[in-house]
């Protein structure tokens, strides 16, 4: 039986996208006869059939702290072990197979400066990224597949980040895997969704015949919150109906008086975080993720699949993907709000979201959770045989 050694801090189905993802892989791989190990600061315990292994760390320390001594404590566990795949999602300095969820560190830094509201904020906020030790820490850890010889296999989750990744650490793009994430198309189905749409829509105090875009995130000021909401306020002087949903994150402060001042409380709903993000979807007519970075957003693959118009920017790779304006939407970064106002007002129409939608679900359909999971254990294969060549005594010129 094959061993394959998983790491993330937080192996949970109810975290974050890259969380999520691991758990429904490392669930493939068990099904296909691989014994999973699982490296994790903290887990929820969603495989029993996993072996877990428990990365402590200190509580309270700095997240770049916490995230160098993952790292290392990782590579000193795994090297003492004999596993024939070691697979890492980022935060790991050994492994045999390398799939970043988050991209290139430097450039998604870089690009959420943007969510600085003044270009001498946005200088100050460049100064002080360069000069930052916890960025200079995530890189040197996100860079380690590029400096092993020979490289492990490197995985790209969309056609963009292998360009940034080929660009930043200097190397051919065609040498890096092109795997797209993929989804459970039973579960984001329009279908099974409908029963669904009232419930939400009543519990919110939508009324049937206004338009809801929904926005779904844990990171609101990352992935475009502002600009989302200058939208909607432009799109309310046209006396459009509309709600805005936004579902995952919490509104600080800041946000809140935003919302007030535009007079947009009773329009921008924020509903928290949810386990039911299909019921989310049903309850909308499009889906709205003006990003200022994301390596290949899921939400926007979900939301699709529910048959939904999705608008994003370019610097999501999921772009990569769309076909501007007859199975979703592109706007420039950074995000724009009277762009996206214009967007927004276009699928005020139904008949026109109906048909955006329905290609939208067409083009979701080549995405499939079960494709990406086959993609990635070919690759695995491929990884576990080139190991066991290298650990022969002729691999080692014994």
């Amino acid at each position: 039986m094959k061993t394959i050694a998983f790491a993330i801090e937080n192996f949970s189905r109810f975290g974050g996208g890259a969380e999520s993802y691991l758990v429904d892989l490392a669930e493939f791989f068990i099904q296909s006869g691989w014994q999973v190990h699982v490296y994790a600061e903290r887990t929820d315990h969603p495989l029993p059939s996993a072996i877990v292994h428990p990365i402590p760390l200190p509580r309270h320390a700095p997240n770049w702290v916490r995230s160098l001594l993952f790292a290392l404590r990782h590579r000193r566990l795994v090297r003492q072990a004999n596993h024939d795949v070691v697979y890492g999602v980022g935060n790991t300095l050994e492994m045999d197979v390398y799939q970043s969820h988050g991209g290139v560190h430097w450039l998604s830094t870089l690009r959420k400066v943007y969510t600085e509201p003044t270009p001498v904020r946005r200088v100050v906020k460049r100064v002080l990224v360069a000069l930052s030790l916890k960025n200079h820490v995530r890189h040197w850890i996100e860079s380690a597949p590029f400096r092993h010889r020979p490289r492990p296999v490197v995985i790209a989750i969309s056609e963009m980040i292998r360009r940034d990744m080929g660009r930043w650490h200097g190397i051919d793009p065609a040498g890096i895997e092109l795997v797209y994430n993929g989804i459970d198309l039973g579960r984001f189905d329009p279908e099974r969704q409908g029963q669904w749409r009232d419930e939400v829509r009543a519990r919110s105090g939508i009324a049937g015949d206004e338009t809801v875009f929904v926005f779904v995130s844990y990171e609101l000021k990352k992935k475009g919150i502002l600009p989302l909401v200058r939208a909607a306020a432009r799109l309310r002087e046209r006396r459009a109906r509309f709600r805005v949903l936004v579902v995952g994150g919490e509104p600080d402060a800041g946000l809140v008086h935003e919302v007030e001042r535009l007079g947009l409380a009773g329009t921008v709903l924020f509903t928290g975080p949810t386990r039911q993000v299909a019921a989310m979807y049903a309850a909308a007519d499009a889906f709205v993720l003006p990003t200022y970075y994301d390596a290949c957003s899921l939400a926007v693959l979900e939301a699709m699949a529910c048959g939904l118009p999705a608008i994003t920017t370019e610097t999501n790779g999921i772009a990569g993907l769309l076909s501007p304006g007859t199975d979703g939407f592109v706007i420039s970064h950074p995000p724009n709000e009277a762009e996206l106002a214009s967007v927004m007002e276009g699928l005020l129409d139904a008949e026109f979201r109906h048909q955006v939608g329905t290609a939208a679900r067409a083009k979701a359909g080549r995405c499939t959770k079960r494709a990406n999971h086959e993609a990635i254990l070919a690759l695995c294969e491929r990884a576990a045989l080139s190991h066991k060549k290298i650990d022969t005594p002729e691999g080692l010129g014994v």
